[in-house]
């Protein structure tokens, strides 16, 4: 998901949370409201933002991915037409959330339970993998991830898989074809350009 947000609302975000010891989260902070939240570095009330493109009204639910909070998400993503799992590709991070104690199966077996059929994997932190941005790591995480899905009854062909980095911005937006200075393309083995999370997420939307 874009979030449209003014460069100076950005920058007092980057200040305070630098100022708290929690300089990557500030992006967080634009629907991360609450001051636990932002004290915590989680999400932990549902966060509604709207946005339109030229065909479509959309509003962004933030929903919680801490256990302490999942009545939270399952309110908020019960409200959804359609949903991005954001997986954390980093090393150990994975494993941890994929484990039977994690969450990532939780919330995807929620989400399929409440009617979400339409759903993204949003493969974050792609910058933090070892090497930088590995197509190995982010082929493991999709194999194990479909397999999942599969079990739990979601058409897996349907579903696109995009290695992002929120942080970096990497595959968030297609790159202006008239940017003098384009962003240096650090995934080139992601070649899809259908599968980015903006023009699948239209597609999706219109059907």
């Amino acid at each position: 998901a874009v979030v449209s947000t003014q460069s100076t609302g950005i920058e007092k975000f980057k200040k305070e949370a630098a100022e708290m010891g929690k300089g990557s989260f500030c992006y967080a902070w634009v629907l991360d409201k609450l001051k636990s939240e932002r004290e915590r570095g989680i999400t932990i009330d549902i966060a509604l933002m709207q946005f339109e493109t030229d065909k479509y009204d959309v509003t962004i639910i933030d929903a919680p991915g801490h256990r302490d909070f999942i009545k939270n998400m399952i309110t908020g993503t019960s409200q959804a037409d359609a949903a991005v799992l954001i997986v954390a590709a980093g090393t150990g991070e994975f494993e941890a959330g994929y484990a039977k104690t994690g969450q990532t199966r939780e919330h995807l077996l929620l989400a399929f339970t409440l009617g979400v059929k339409e759903v993204i994997i949003a493969v974050n932190k792609m910058d933090t993998t070892a090497p930088p941005y590995s197509a190995d790591r982010f082929k493991e995480i999709q194999g194990e991830v479909s397999s999942y899905l599969k079990k739990i009854g979601y058409q897996v062909p349907r579903i696109p898989f995009v290695p992002i980095s929120g942080f970096h911005g990497d595959n968030m937006v297609v790159p202006d074809p008239k940017d003098p200075n384009p962003p240096k393309n650090n995934m080139p083995w992601f070649s899809d350009p259908r599968s980015r999370l903006d023009l699948k997420a239209k597609k999706r939307m219109s059907q």
